[in-house]
């Protein structure tokens, strides 16, 4: 939702997005309120690619990446997901279950990062554990020499609790990375959630 909220926005506002996510598993998991991750992300980029575009690779466990590849008789290459990365307008790649995740057994999420040279925006709940969490994934990204731009913790409430005031606020400061909030949401007001994040400050002059 945080990948998609951005895309959103930024189409809204006149920019031309390209949207990716490297692997979607879970494809035979019944689908609700949200479509796909694939396909939303098609849709808040504003339909110029389709899904199988936004995603190059697709299995229908939903497992780690590696093994859904491996269960299919498949192989994931790295050189395939950065070739498709690139094209015109402004990036937005979704990672896969989080930065240490393995696409395959010797290449993490974390490494495509690193191949891209994105700066990266760590989506991250807001109740309890999320510190820890939080912390351990700024620490991973750091330790490779990433650049974490900002957290966004979600769903962010109208009227949060003292724990989610409490957890933003030591995030916040013992990451020394400015933390966010994405209200809750559903697929017809993304770009309004995604226009009160702070877009700019994440994509630079």
């Amino acid at each position: 939702m945080v990948a998609a909220a951005i895309c959103a926005a930024l189409v809204e506002r006149g920019e031309r997005v390209r949207a990716f996510k490297p692997v979607v598993t879970g494809l035979e998991e019944p689908v609700a309120q949200w479509p796909r991750d694939h396909e939303l992300l098609a849709a808040a980029a504003g339909g110029a690619q389709a899904p199988e575009e936004v995603a190059p690779y697709s299995f229908n466990p939903p497992v780690s990446p590696h093994w859904a590849a491996e269960l299919a008789g498949e192989r994931i290459e790295p050189a395939r997901l950065i070739e498709a990365a690139r094209g015109e307008g402004v990036l937005i790649a979704e990672g896969v279950g989080g930065l240490l995740v393995p696409i395959t057994p010797g290449y993490l999420i974390r490494d495509l990062a690193i191949d891209l040279g994105l700066p990266l925006v760590i989506a991250a709940r807001t109740g309890l554990g999320t510190i820890n969490h939080t912390l351990l994934t700024v620490e991973a990204a750091r330790a490779a020499g990433l650049s974490v731009a900002g957290v966004v913790m979600t769903p962010w409430p109208a009227a949060p609790e003292p724990i989610e005031t409490s957890n933003r606020a030591t995030v916040e400061r013992l990451a020394g990375v400015p933390v966010s909030g994405l209200a809750p949401t559903d697929p017809d007001s993304l770009a309004e959630a995604g226009s009160h994040l702070p877009l700019d400050e994440w994509l630079g002059p």
